[in-house]
Parts: structure tokens; C-alpha cells; sequence
């Protein structure tokens, strides 16, 4: 017998606002019949292609942990330029540029979430198929 991950935690300060940047980030949507509202200690959100769940809850310590959660995100169109360039400008900040660290085509971003959660932004897969195939 084994487990699955049913859904990923993410202890935040306010659940509402950190689950609809997240949206924002990864295209997910509100449970159906379910919907996240201001003020909501939990808030659940999924990926419509593929069911991947996030819940995002509050914890009342006024520090939070400081590994609460790490994600990378790959984007789904575009490049690892242009999706750094669009979290920027919904509110994510630049921790570190690893981007070629371990030779062409390797790396990654290290963004924080306006919380200061921690992501990276790797390649996409266009661009890791055509690292691959040069």
C-alpha cells in the first residue's frame, strides 16, 4: 500500500489574498462549488488540466516558518525571461538568478511570492526540447 499528495499546504498570514496571486501565477481556479472569499482562514485552488491542489491556511504565529514550501513552475507558454518578467509585475521579487550556473540551457530563477514564499521559474519545456535537440 502507498500514498498520494492530495494537495499541497502552504502556511501563509492571509489566505485570501496569497491564493488569488497564486491564480494569477499558475492559471488555477477556485474549487467548483467552493469558492475563496475574503476573510477565509483556508483557501483550496486547482489546476483545471490536471486536478493539482494547493490550500492555502492561516497560521496565527506572527513568524512564520521559514521553509514553509518551495515550488518550481515551469511555464506553460512563452519563455523563462517572459514568465519572470510577468510575476514581476504582479508583485513577485528576484532572490537569485541562477539561470546558467550549471552550464547553457541549465538554471533557474529564485523568486519570492509578496509573502516571501520562496518558487523558482524554470525553463519551458520549448526551451528545455530545444536546448536538448541543439
Amino acid at each position: 500500500m502507498t500514498s498520494f499528495i492530495s494537495h499541497t499546504t502552504i502556511d501563509c498570514h492571509n489566505a485570501f489574498e496569497l491564493s488569488q496571486w497564486w491564480k494569477q501565477v499558475l492559471g488555477y481556479v477556485d474549487l467548483d462549488g467552493d469558492p475563496n472569499e475574503p476573510g477565509h482562514e483556508e483557501c483550496m485552488i486547482r489546476d483545471p488540466e490536471t486536478g493539482h491542489q494547493l490550500l492555502f491556511i492561516e497560521v496565527p504565529d506572527e513568524e512564520l516558518p521559514a521553509k514553509r514550501i518551495h515550488l518550481d513552475v515551469r511555464p506553460r507558454s512563452g519563455t523563462q525571461t517572459e514568465e519572470v518578467a510577468r510575476l514581476a509585475r504582479i508583485g513577485a521579487t528576484v532572490v537569485a538568478d541562477r539561470r546558467g550556473c550549471y552550464g547553457p540551457g541549465s538554471g533557474w530563477v529564485v523568486l519570492a511570492d509578496p509573502e516571501g514564499n520562496q518558487l523558482c521559474v524554470l525553463l519551458s519545456e520549448a526551451e528545455r526540447a530545444a536546448f536538448l535537440a541543439g
